[in-house]
């Protein structure tokens, strides 16, 4: 307050503690390791050579997390793993991909490549810095083989063992900022993919619903960055539009499965006692 700003004044500071840092204009120089390097010289690459733009979207996420809070212990229990966000994006970016092919498609020479499967590049941290290991056939995954599967991928980055090949080959790519408390990012497409999603943090808000009453929503920021070369401004507004609408369907439609895993678990908990 400002009774406490002016106390504060009137009883004078300790010089030694206001001290900071700096002070005697040196400098020192750091070598950049040759992953560093070889990072920035792709990062600088792919934003010379594409014609990226970046769109975004908010998305209600309280279908999703309702459906996470109800589910969450039964699912952890059932599949011995976590039910995190991560799953939900990936299962709606799949079904997304599967509507508009060029997203999942690169572009070589005068051709664009498009893909019957989405190897999806999931962005993880680790000590040598951010890297994206992929999951290969996420079309085909459950929300449980997707966690299972980010999960071992991200112990591997963490621990040191992730190969080449764990990285290599991606269609798509999700990375997720808000774990880092970013509400939103531009995204840089990861070369020679056509378009990557950013996933902000998770923000409660007051809304008006569509009666024009006043209610909380969790909100969240998608970033879409994209190679305009390859996908057309009409073509990426539905596109992620679409996305944003998979995410709430797909919400209803996993409630179902999530039910029967916890019926499942119940029954074979009844048969052990």
């Amino acid at each position: 307050t400002k009774n406490d700003v002016i106390n504060a004044l009137a009883a004078g500071f300790d010089g030694s503690a206001a001290s900071g840092w700096g002070g005697t204009r040196e400098i020192r120089r750091e070598k950049m390791s040759m992953l560093r390097r070889k990072i920035a010289e792709r990062l600088v690459s792919v934003k010379n050579e594409t014609a990226m733009l970046t769109t975004f979207n908010e998305i209600d996420m309280k279908p999703v997390m309702d459906l996470r809070a109800k589910y969450k212990d039964a699912f952890a229990k059932h599949h011995e793993v976590n039910l995190g966000f991560m799953s939900f994006f990936t299962k709606a970016v799949t079904e997304a991909l599967k509507l508009f092919p060029a997203v999942n498609g690169q572009i070589d020479g005068h051709e664009i490549v498009f893909h019957d499967y989405a190897d999806v590049g999931i962005a993880v941290s680790s000590p040598k810095g951010l890297m994206v290991p992929v999951l290969r056939n996420a079309e085909q995954m459950s929300l449980a083989d997707i966690e299972r599967e980010i999960k071992r991928l991200a112990v591997k980055a963490r621990d040191g063992k992730i190969t080449p090949e764990d990285m290599t080959g991606g269609t798509f790519t999700i990375t997720n900022g808000g774990v880092f408390g970013s509400m939103l990012s531009t995204p840089i497409i990861n070369h020679p993919q056509t378009a990557i999603l950013g996933v902000g943090k998770v923000v409660r808000r007051p809304v008006y619903d569509p009666s024009g009453a006043l209610r909380p929503a969790d909100l969240i920021y998608l970033s879409y960055s994209f190679d305009h070369r390859a996908l057309y401004h009409h073509r990426r507004v539905r596109r992620h539009d679409r996305l944003r609408q998979r995410e709430a369907i797909f919400a209803a439609h996993a409630q179902p499965a999530l039910q029967q895993a916890e019926e499942a678990r119940a029954r074979v908990l009844a048969v052990g006692e």
